[in-house]
């Protein structure tokens, strides 16, 4: 704040002071006051009036500057009111007050979305887990019956379970840390079993699954691990080449630092335009909308949001119509140090 701003700002009081003054002035030289009086009296005014304007500034400058200075170092900027102190003038305690005010309505409105948000997020849980009973039983059935139909039945049956599990996992994205549990874990155990989540998808589409150089063990959430690999070999199995010679190369390399995880296909690739963008929220892509392919540009996005939270990094580096191959980076030692 400068103090000719400010002075601009008292122009109106200015301007009734020298008013007052001239009208004084006019009254000393109608009464015949001396020279002196007529001098010492604007003086003495406009030195006090100006000393008293400076003095407010100084205090005005001070407060406004520790507050943008409060403000710049807060993480959480809405806690500015919680911090600053009352001022000792009275546009200070207004604007505290004001804020205060609408803090408070932010707080009551951010609480009502989250909370309607916690009650959504419930009720979705609750319905995928009511849903998987029927799914279930459905799966049943057709293990009990098996001919041309069910099988493909069955295989429709776990596109929609593997629809499920993306959607309660989503739910479940933003509360991540409430929700996993780290420990020691097998990769090779982990890649297993997410291989066995697909097994039928991968026999139907003759896609040769080779993984080795395995026997490693990271610090993680088996649970989420195993997600985040099926959505991957979803994708690879989604975005195969249909000549016959489709493969899926998985395995590992132990660094100082880390251990990467390599998951390799032979599939249509990406454009190298789009590969910046695979994991943004909706993108689907020029492969996304080939017909038959139904992306919904979830999958991947929901990965990185759940490596992220995991602290694990996730990368992709795709050749159009070549291969894409997919990186996760655990860090050695992360979260706990496990014997």
């Amino acid at each position: 704040m400068k103090f000719i701003d400010y002075i601009k700002n008292k122009r109106l009081s200015i301007g009734l002071l020298i008013f007052a003054l001239i009208t004084i002035e006019i009254f000393l030289m109608i009464y015949s006051f001396g020279n002196f009086v007529k001098i010492y009296i604007p003086i003495i005014l406009l030195l006090t009036y100006f000393i008293g304007i400076f003095a407010e500034y100084l205090n005005k400058k001070r407060y406004y500057e520790n507050v943008l200075k409060i403000l710049n170092e807060l993480d959480e900027k809405y806690l500015i009111t919680e911090i600053i102190k009352t001022p000792n003038f009275i546009e200070g305690k207004i604007q505290k007050d004001v804020l205060e005010q609408v803090n408070k309505s932010m707080i009551e409105q951010v609480n009502k979305y989250k909370y309607s948000q916690e009650d959504y997020k419930e009720y979705i849980e609750l319905w995928i887990h009511e849903i998987k009973i029927p799914l279930a039983t459905s799966k049943m059935i057709v293990e009990n019956n098996k001919n041309e139909v069910t099988l493909s039945i069955n295989e429709e049956l776990d596109k929609v379970e593997n629809y499920i599990e993306q959607a309660l996992f989503y739910a479940r994205s933003n509360t991540v840390e409430k929700d996993y549990y780290i420990k020691k874990c097998s990769l090779k155990e982990i890649v297993n079993e997410s291989i066995k989540k697909n097994k039928n998808s991968l026999i139907q589409e003759k896609l040769v699954v080779n993984i080795h150089d395995l026997d490693m063990k990271v610090n993680t959430d088996s649970k989420w691990i195993v997600f985040i690999l099926n959505q991957l070999i979803q994708n690879s199995v989604k975005y195969m080449k249909k000549d016959g010679n489709a493969k899926i190369e998985i395995y590992a390399k132990q660094g100082k630092e880390n251990i990467c995880l390599y998951m390799k296909d032979n599939g249509i690739g990406i454009k190298q335009g789009e590969i910046g963008r695979v994991f943004e929220k909706g993108f689907t892509g020029s492969n996304g909308r080939i017909i038959g392919k139904k992306s919904t540009g979830i999958g991947l996005y929901l990965c990185k949001k759940l490596c992220d939270k995991l602290g694990i990094s996730i990368e992709l580096n795709s050749i159009e119509n070549k291969e894409t191959e997919i990186k996760l980076v655990f860090p050695i030692g992360s979260y706990i140090d496990m014997k």
